[in-house]
């Protein structure tokens, strides 16, 4: 009897204990990206009861829920996430870290059974995605969230705020260029079929489209001088801002310096003629981005519109060559990568 005792207040404890936790799974668990989501549900005090992703390496769930069932068949996992909803433990949230093209099926999945969701960037691959995905939360009322991280970084939301309390004709000149290299690996996996992936502007550059459109304004001219396999450069024309920008996984387009250095990834944002430093203060954004979620604060799915719109034309825009006003970058000799990916 002392036994059943110790057992029962043990077992009600635990159940009390999950009760007062919000309760996530976790679709796309072995991704680059999924530690973060992981970090960010243990730091807010919250529970990962069940996981899922065709690769089972996902050792690092030990870290953070070593108690999490995980399920390599999405069918097995389906089933799961329904026998916990039955057995009255329904998700709060799912996490969506899939790949790209996979998105828009994930988010439905959580809404259809009844959780909130939270997605990676790109939520989607296509503007009308967004507006049926917003009929759905209209249909279960529940929300679909975004990880806009950038938009928490002290040093963005400092020139956010800087071009806000600019006078109202003034119009910054901004560069921004982003390279980082990948192997040919790349080309192999989901992220170089452009189709899944969205090419080079939506997988590495459409948080900082975001970012962009955040601080000044939205778009009046999108001017794309080049877009192939491994490199993108454009020029945007927005409210407060020109923006010329380029994106690159090619190791080739890297300064001789950053080269030199044995760096493999190179940054540079620029206003106006002075450097924008924000290399540090990444760690804990996905954490603070889950904080703002759960206290109702979060980055709704509408809010990254403008940006899926952005990569969406650049993706479908034919290229005007080096016309223009366009990033030094563009200049850079093409390569002849093997594995070449179509865009249209």
């Amino acid at each position: 009897m002392l036994l059943f005792n110790i057992f029962y207040k043990y077992s009600h404890n635990q159940h009390f204990t999950l009760n007062n936790k919000k309760k996530f799974a976790l679709i796309g668990a072995a991704g680059y990206i999924a530690p973060r989501h992981l970090k960010a549900i243990k730091d807010n005090g919250h529970e990962l009861l069940a996981a899922f992703d065709p690769f089972d390496s996902v050792g690092m769930l030990d870290s953070y829920f070593p108690q999490a069932d995980f399920f390599t068949e999405f069918e097995r996992f389906d089933r799961h996430v329904d026998k916990l909803k039955r057995n009255g433990m329904p998700l709060d949230y799912v996490s969506v870290c899939s790949p790209n093209y996979l998105h828009d099926a994930h988010i439905r999945f959580g809404l259809r059974n009844g959780t909130h969701v939270i997605c990676e960037k790109p939520i989607v691959l296509n503007p009308w995605n967004i507006d049926a995905l917003e009929q759905m939360e209209r249909e279960t009322g529940k929300n679909i969230y975004t990880i806009l991280q950038l938009r928490l970084h002290p040093s963005i939301i400092a020139l956010k705020q800087k071009v806000e309390n600019s006078p109202a004709d003034k119009i910054f000149e901004f560069d921004l260029t982003y390279i980082t290299s990948r192997g040919n690996w790349y080309y192999t996996s989901w992220k170089g079929d452009v189709e899944k992936s969205g090419g080079i502007a939506t997988n590495i550059g459409v948080h900082f489209f975001d970012m962009l459109t955040w601080i000044f304004g939205d778009v009046q001219q999108n001017t794309v001088h080049v877009h192939t396999h491994d490199r993108a450069a454009g020029l945007l024309e927005m409210e407060k801002g020109r923006v010329r920008w380029f994106l690159s996984i090619n190791y080739d387009t890297l300064p001789e310096e950053v080269k030199a250095a044995g760096k493999r990834t190179y940054r540079s944002t620029n206003i106006d003629g002075e450097e924008i430093e924000f290399s540090d203060g990444f760690t804990d954004l996905h954490t603070h981005s889950y904080r703002e979620v759960l206290n109702n604060n979060g980055f709704r799915i509408g809010e990254s519109r403008t940006a899926i719109e952005i990569v969406h034309d650049i993706r479908n825009m034919e290229p005007v060559g080096l016309k223009g006003d366009y990033h030094p970058f563009a200049a850079l000799p093409m390569s002849n990568h093997p594995f070449k990916v179509t865009h249209g």
